[in-house]
């Protein structure tokens, strides 16, 4: 018989034995892998989701027919005398878009807003008597609804005559900007470009005390222009991105409107100095502004700007100007529902979900929680397929394998999501459908879609493989759908 020390009972030595077993057993579950830096910010990640967003160009221009204002437009002639922001709202909210930016200033200079620092407003203007306010109207109308908001204030001003002398007009900027991100909430993004004419007046904008102001002001908003410090600029205003496009960029390496760089804009940079995803932006119409004469883009159109976009692993702005009397157009609204429709189609289903998965290999092990099934679930951020520690991991051949369980699989867009909270890693990738290579691509991101050449195809089997990637490749949803509006006239892929 074993006799326990005066100072150990029983019920000690079981409860040590018990609490070593379960340290023991904690320390046996797989860690996740290492992120690989640059990593996106809270905002940023938050930005991704969104998928698409709203721009709203209205001023007036809305009501002269010009895309560019000369700044000695009278201020009298803005009277949207039916403007409601919550039918804006409403047809964005349709159309599942969760941001909404509006052109609180364009380039001619008027206010939406009646700021203290100019007449040149709403305030003289023939609408409300001068006592509206669209930009207080809009954030309301968006907060009602659980919409958010955003505001572009454009640095070229053709009204203001203290632009051009440097100190006095970079102050005025600032006291707008200080304005617009106190008296009227939280905002999400906030939007400048570099844009001017060539025979504009030479102008320095202090970008960088304007967004050291902007952070102070509103620490979560994330920060819009060709050089970020958030969110770039793609490049053009086609809405789309190069097949390659990663999210990393090299900000050193960047200046606000620099036409030079559009190419590197529109594809990021491997060296991945700085986290910095791209922002697509484009109208649904031909102009920025309404214009009478003009209607909206087909769903065939947006369908593949959407593809081009958000399937690039990018967020498509898509701007929607409101008319004259200050509605949104009901074209618009409908073209709006009719391709928030044709997305619910195509991706409400995932044909993936009724498959079994096998994988190269899995961290951890069978029960390590890395599993291939993990591709299938709700979250697309934070549960992953990872493969196994091999050495020197991202030359290593690393699959992911879907096999139909009630006959052969039909589709012709394939959806694979990495994820990219742990860092954007995946270089090269193929697609195979029973063993015959159908995609050949580069990087992936957020989001890659890809529209399959030739359209539909039939198949058992579907292996996603990796072939070059910065460390472990995670995979966080893979999809496999039906687009039943993707009817290819010939063999080129517009992937």
């Amino acid at each position: 018989m074993v006799k326990l020390p005066h100072a150990l009972s029983l019920t000690t030595l079981v409860s040590h034995l018990l609490f070593t077993l379960a340290i023991s057993t904690r320390e046996r579950v797989p860690t996740p892998p290492l992120p690989i830096l640059p990593l996106p910010s809270y905002s940023q990640l938050k930005w991704q989701q969104r998928q698409i967003i709203m721009f709203l160009h209205f001023g007036v221009n809305t009501f002269t027919g010009l895309e560019r204002g000369t700044g000695l437009e009278d201020p009298a002639i803005f009277n949207p005398v039916s403007l409601n922001t919550s039918q804006w709202v409403s047809a964005a909210v349709d159309a599942g878009i969760s941001l909404m930016i509006l052109t609180a200033k364009h380039h001619d200079g008027f206010c939406l807003w009646p700021s203290k620092y100019t007449d040149h407003s709403v305030e003289s203007s023939r609408w409300k008597g001068g006592k509206g306010d669209v930009v207080r109207e809009f954030v309301d109308a968006a907060k009602a609804r659980g919409v958010d908001a955003g505001l572009y204030l454009s640095p070229w001003d053709r009204h203001e005559p203290r632009y051009g002398q440097n100190l006095k007009y970079n102050e005025y900027y600032l006291a707008q900007l200080q304005e617009l991100l106190t008296k009227y909430g939280s905002m999400r993004e906030i939007w400048f470009d570099g844009f001017k004419n060539a025979s504009a007046v030479n102008m320095t904008y202090y970008f960088t005390e304007w967004f050291s102001m902007v952070k102070e002001l509103q620490s979560s908003i994330n920060i819009f222009s060709d050089a970020g410090p958030d969110v770039r600029w793609v490049g053009n205003e086609d809405g789309f991105a190069g097949t390659t496009c990663r999210a990393t960029i090299n900000k050193s390496s960047l200046s606000i409107g620099n036409a030079s760089i559009e190419g590197y804009l529109n594809i990021g940079d491997p060296r991945r100095t700085d986290y910095l995803p791209a922002e697509c932006d484009l109208s649904i119409r031909e102009g920025w502004f309404w214009h009478k004469s003009q209607s909206p883009k087909k769903l065939s159109k947006l369908l593949q700007i959407y593809y081009k976009s958000v399937g690039r692993n990018c967020v498509l702005l898509l701007n929607v100007p409101p008319n004259t009397t200050g509605l949104v157009s009901e074209t618009d609204v409908h073209r709006l529902k009719e391709l928030r429709n044709a997305l619910d189609t195509i991706f409400s289903v995932n044909l993936a979900e009724k498959c079994s998965m096998k994988a190269s290999s899995r961290r951890g092990g069978k029960d390590g929680g890395f599993g291939p099934e993990n591709v299938l679930d709700g979250d697309h951020l934070w549960t992953y397929w990872a493969p196994g520690d091999e050495e020197d991991a991202g030359e290593v051949d690393q699959w992911i394998e879907m096999r139909g369980t009630d006959g052969g699989l039909r589709f012709n867009v394939v959806r694979i999501q990495e994820a990219v909270g742990l860092g954007q890693r995946i270089k090269r990738h193929e697609i195979y459908v029973d063993g015959k290579k159908i995609v050949q691509g580069t990087t992936v991101g957020y989001k890659r879609l890809h529209r399959l050449k030739g359209g539909v195809v039939h198949g058992s089997v579907v292996r996603v493989r990796i072939t070059e990637s910065k460390g472990l490749p995670l995979i966080s949803s893979i999809g496999l759908h039906l687009d039943p509006f993707w009817q290819p006239k010939d063999r080129k892929s517009l992937d």
